[in-house]
Formats: structure tokens, sequence, C-alpha cells
């Protein structure tokens, strides 16, 4: 296993920033030694570690599951070969995870990373119905025939129609909110729904995810799925 950092190997455990505290506060010990000085590298197949006593094992085998408030900029993959900023700068994880679809750079809001493949499929494939649901924000009020174009199912890719989406919309300043909800996921289906429905989108942002929602998560924010969470998608 290659070397990581002490506090990356903690957060398997606890938050990143208490895995620092537990490193400044003298509580961690790194093959019997207590370890202070943030940035030491320990290889998790050969060093032991413990935190208050307690030893701490490799993350190895269990899959880690993220959900991330993502902010427009940031692409949804590993690497970007035009050099932009992806999802992945945006966290931390004790081992290697993958975004469970995509937002695109311009979308913001709730996307899942894991590295979990079969919690992925649950969520990802349409037979599973799990919904998600978006907000887009755009200017003026949209019309009726717009909004019950969306809800019958409209075409999309030069030939794909959609499924009927459930779709209800509100007056907000300078424009309306216009709240998707779907159970497919192509590529920019939402953005291609609004153009085909003959709506402009000023900013889109996805705000849950079947039942699991953002709450107050900060744009930019990430957390662990709680077992309860897990469950419900599995």
């Amino acid at each position: 296993m290659d070397k990581i950092r002490l506090n990356k190997f903690l957060s398997g455990r606890v938050s990143r920033r208490a895995a620092d505290a537990c490193i400044a506060e003298g509580r961690v010990r790194v093959n019997g030694e207590t370890v202070t000085q943030m940035g030491v590298m320990i290889d998790p197949s050969r060093d032991s570690v413990t935190l208050d006593g307690e030893k701490i094992l490799p993350e190895r085998g269990r899959h880690v599951y993220i959900m991330l408030n993502k902010p427009a900029g940031f692409v949804s993959t590993a690497k970007d070969q035009f050099g932009r900023g992806t999802v992945m700068d945006l966290i931390e994880a004790p081992r290697r995870v993958f975004p469970v679809g995509r937002l695109d750079y311009d979308t913001e809001g709730l996307l899942l990373l894991t590295s979990d493949g079969a919690f992925a499929e649950k969520i990802l494939r349409p037979r599973y119905e799990i919904k998600k649901t978006y907000v887009v924000t755009t200017g003026g009020a949209p019309p009726e025939e717009a909004l019950a174009a969306l809800r019958r199912g409209v075409l999309i890719d030069g030939g794909a129609v959609t499924s009927p989406a459930e779709v209800s919309a509100r007056r907000v300043k300078n424009g309306a909110e216009i709240t998707i909800i779907i159970h497919e996921g192509r590529n920019r289906q939402v953005r291609k729904m609004c153009a085909a429905a003959g709506l402009s989108v000023r900013r889109l942002r996805r705000s849950a995810v079947g039942r699991l929602t953002l709450g107050g998560l900060a744009v930019g924010g990430w957390r662990n799925l709680t077992k309860d969470e897990i469950k419900y998608f599995l």
C-alpha cells in the first residue's frame, strides 16, 4: 500500500479537521511513538497507528460513500484534459472513489461519490427509479405550455423522448424557479429538456437524489453518508 498522510488515514474514523486536532493534542501514536507534527507520512500496511490507545485499522475493504454540494466551475471526473478543477479537488477520501453520474461544469448541487459499484448502479439505472430533483432558475414566468411539455416528455438528442417528469414552478425575484423531478440520467438531460421546451437556464442545481437532500451542506462542502442513508439506496 502506498504511503499517505497520517491525517488522511485517520479521516476514515474522524473528520480531517478532527484528525489534525488529535495529532496536535498528542493523542496519536505511530509505532508506539507520539506524533504531533502535521504532514507525517505512513504506510498503512506496515505502520501501527493508535488514537487514544485504540488501534486504527486501514479502510481496505470498507466502501466509501460521500455527498458533495458541487459548486459550478468543476467537472465531475477524476482528471480533466483541460486542467479545470475536478470534484476530486473538493473532497478527501481514504480510498479511491468515483462520481455517481455527473453534474456538468456549470451545474451545482448534490453529487454522490463512492467506491461501491453496486451502490452506484442502484442510483444510475432507470429501472430502480431513483428520482433526481433539479431546480432551474430562469428569467420571467415560464409559459404553462412549456411546463406541460416537460411533464409529458420532450424530444432531445435528435429522437429520444424523455419520460414524463414531475414539474412545478414558483415566482422569485427577477424570474422563476422550476423544480423538475426525473428518474433518468442522460447527458445534460435537464438543460436539453429546458431548451426543447423553449426555456432559458440561468442556474441549474440538483437538490435531491431519492430522499437524500443537501440539508444545510454549504456549497463546496461534503460529508460521509450515514448508515441509514447507505441502507436506503442499497
